[in-house]
């Protein structure tokens, strides 16, 4: 299984989350080569501000296997966490984050670039499908205007 394959998987579920009107992340949390949990932004379903791709695929992992910490998991995500995902990340130990598009508007490095919000031993991979993820992105808003 590689990067690309969880990868789409994230973007199925941000396509969901687009046929929802909902701003199109998708997320997937996986372990082994297996998926824990899946998540999509769900905050106008749900008229939760906190619903997040990150924070529903987390939250899910975390039941699924009965512990709050998940240091050898990797989370998928179609586009950079924010502030708050990348302190639930922190406080989740995950061992990687992978993200498909970066967000210079709302993702976590426009307030701190240079300094990591992710746990010391979390490993960061970036990019993966990125013009996939920023184009499901970009489809959603321009719907909006």
């Amino acid at each position: 299984m590689t990067d690309e394959y969880f990868m789409q998987l994230a973007l199925n579920e941000a396509a969901l989350a687009f046929e929802e009107d909902e701003i199109p992340i998708g997320a997937v949390v996986v372990q082994n080569n297996s998926i824990l949990a899946r998540g999509r932004n769900m905050t106008e379903k749900l008229t939760d501000t906190t619903a997040h791709a990150e924070i529903i695929a987390l939250t899910s992992a975390f039941s699924e296997i009965g512990a709050k910490y998940l240091p050898e998991a990797t989370l998928y995500v179609t586009v950079e966490p924010c502030v708050m995902c990348s302190g639930a990340l922190y406080w989740s130990k995950i061992k990687r984050v992978v993200w498909g598009a970066s967000d210079p508007k709302n993702g976590y490095t426009r307030i701190q670039p240079a300094i990591s919000p992710f746990h010391p031993k979390t490993e960061i991979t970036t990019g993966i499908m990125a013009d996939e993820c920023a184009a499901l992105m970009k489809a959603f808003f321009k719907g909006k205007r």
